[in-house]
């Protein structure tokens, strides 16, 4: 893909678009429901990249935990994207989807976020394998080593991802992965953003085709790590420019590695 890099600016970096909600996504049920939770206002496939966020049942209390940063922290990465970059993407509407549902196929990446509080029916683990295997590739952010509720979050997303590939073994990224110069030169992760009380130093986790760190990446995990709370403040001033900078950086790098692999 050609780059078509215009500086990060800190105007570009505090852009908002606020995505509009045309139907109810959050209703609240009494108990878990393993069924399609995919959103009825989602962006009509038109080939224009759309920014596609995972959806699982949940039942407790407080946020709903996959729509975390919602709709400000994509609505911002999305115009970061399409400012900096060649990709042709919606800016104005994004996709909210269950793995189920078979619209998910004309998508290349998807976005996946509080993994600990993650469950799949079995039949969106056949439909998660199958998306992975076809060339889809899902990114997993927010991702804290225990939810609320002392959860442990890494140990939950290895379970649900062993279903997928029980043979899967993860492997930790260094910077010399091609993921880290998709677009951005990212020679260190001494750039990296700090978590904020995550659990420990953010690590990127990958789960490769056939296990061999040589082929296509089918998953990256951002653990310990929260790119997208750095997207949705980047308006407020709530952190320093530097930190959102990188990691409107981070994740411009991994989403053009899904969609150009």
């Amino acid at each position: 893909m050609t780059r078509r890099v215009k500086g990060l600016a800190a105007a570009a970096v505090a852009a908002v678009i606020v995505l509009g909600a045309t139907a109810s996504w959050a209703q609240r049920t009494s108990s878990r429901t393993y069924q399609s939770q995919s959103y009825s206002g989602n962006v009509r496939y038109d080939g224009r990249f759309t920014f596609v966020r995972m959806s699982y049942p949940y039942s407790g209390r407080g946020d709903t935990p996959w729509a975390h940063d919602y709709p400000v922290g994509e609505a911002n990465f999305l115009k970061i994207l399409t400012t900096l970059s060649n990709v042709n993407a919606h800016t104005d509407a994004s996709s909210i989807m269950s793995f189920s549902d078979p619209e998910l196929f004309k998508f290349p990446v998807a976005y996946l976020v509080e993994p600990g509080y993650w469950y799949m029916a079995e039949s969106e683990v056949v439909a998660l394998r199958a998306y992975l295997q076809k060339g889809g590739f899902l990114i997993v952010d927010d991702f804290p080593n225990r939810s609320r509720g002392n959860i442990d979050s890494w140990g939950n997303f290895e379970v649900q991802m062993g279903r997928v590939f029980p043979e899967g073994k993860w492997v930790e990224l260094d910077p010399t992965h091609p993921l880290f110069h998709s677009f951005y030169d990212i020679n260190s992760f001494d750039t990296m953003p700090p978590a904020y009380n995550l659990g420990g130093r953010p690590m990127f986790m990958a789960l490769f085709e056939d296990n061999n760190p040589k082929k296509r990446m089918l998953v990256v995990a951002n653990y310990q790590n929260d790119l997208s709370e750095y997207w949705e403040a980047s308006d407020t001033g709530y952190f320093i420019v530097d930190y959102r900078n990188e990691a409107f950086k981070y994740g411009i790098n991994q989403f053009i590695y899904g969609i150009t692999h």
